[in-house]
C-alpha cells in the first residue's frame, strides 16, 4: 500500500465531504432555494442537472443515458491511470491531482447513477425524501447531478454601447457548481500549472570511456 496512502485519503475525504454536502441540500432545501455566506459574492443556491460540470447537458434521455456512460469509462481510465502514475513512482503533486480529478468524476457518477432511485423529485415546493416509499424520482443512471456554490462576484449590466448585449445582464461567475466539479478543476488547472515540473525528465550526463580519459 505504499504510494496509495495519500491519494486514498484525499479521494475519500473529497468524496465524503461531497456527498456529504450534496444529501444536505436535497433534504433540507427547495428546488431554486438559496442563501447567502458571504455577502452577495458567495451564495449556496440549490440546483440539479442532467448533464456535465457547471450546468452543462448532453440532451434528452438517450443522451442522459449515454453521458452516464460515458463518464463511467472515463473515471474507470482516470483511475488506472492513477494507479499507473503510483506504481511507476510519478511525481507526487501530479498523483494528487489525477486523485483530485478521480474523486470528482466519481462525486458526480455516484449523483447520475443513483440519486434518481434514493431520492424523491426535488420541487420549488417541496424539499426530497431519502429512500421514499414510492420509489425514487428516476430509474438508474438517470439522476441528477446536485449543484449549490454560486459566486455572482461581478453582478451588472454590459454598457449602452457593448455590441450584441448592450445593457443585458453581467453575471460572473454565473455557472452554480458543486465539490466534485471544484476537485476536478483544480486538479486540472494545477497539472497544467507545473506540468514542465511534474514531468520533467532528469539530466543525463555524458559517461566518457576510459581509454578516451587516459588520451587526455
Amino acid at each position: 500500500m505504499k504510494g496509495y496512502t495519500k491519494p486514498l485519503l484525499l479521494i475519500l475525504l473529497v468524496l465524503l465531504a461531497d456527498q456529504i454536502l450534496k444529501f444536505w441540500i436535497k433534504l433540507n432545501m427547495t428546488l431554486g432555494q438559496e442563501f447567502a455566506v458571504f455577502g452577495k459574492w458567495f451564495i449556496i443556491h440549490f440546483t440539479e442537472n442532467n448533464g456535465m460540470a457547471f450546468g452543462f447537458e448532453f440532451g434528452g434521455e438517450a443522451g442522459k443515458l449515454a453521458l452516464s456512460i460515458i463518464r463511467i469509462i472515463a473515471v474507470s481510465g482516470i483511475g488506472y491511470g492513477l494507479v499507473y502514475l503510483i506504481k511507476h513512482k510519478y511525481h507526487r503533486g501530479l498523483i494528487l491531482n489525477v486523485a483530485l480529478i478521480f474523486a470528482g468524476a466519481l462525486g458526480n457518477i455516484i449523483d447520475s447513477t443513483f440519486y434518481g432511485t434514493i431520492f424523491s423529485e426535488s420541487t420549488y415546493f417541496e424539499k426530497a425524501q431519502f429512500l421514499p416509499i414510492d420509489g425514487g424520482y428516476a430509474g438508474i443512471f438517470h439522476g441528477k447531478v446536485v449543484d449549490m456554490f454560486y459566486f455572482p462576484i461581478i453582478n451588472t449590466h454590459y454598457p449602452s454601447w457593448f455590441p450584441f448585449w448592450a445593457n443585458q445582464p453581467l453575471v460572473f461567475f454565473q455557472p452554480v457548481f458543486n465539490l466534485a466539479d471544484a476537485a476536478i478543476s483544480v486538479g486540472v488547472i494545477l497539472i497544467m500549472i507545473f506540468q514542465k515540473h511534474y514531468f520533467k525528465e532528469p539530466i543525463l550526463e555524458e559517461s566518457h570511456p576510459q581509454s578516451e580519459m587516459m588520451e587526455e
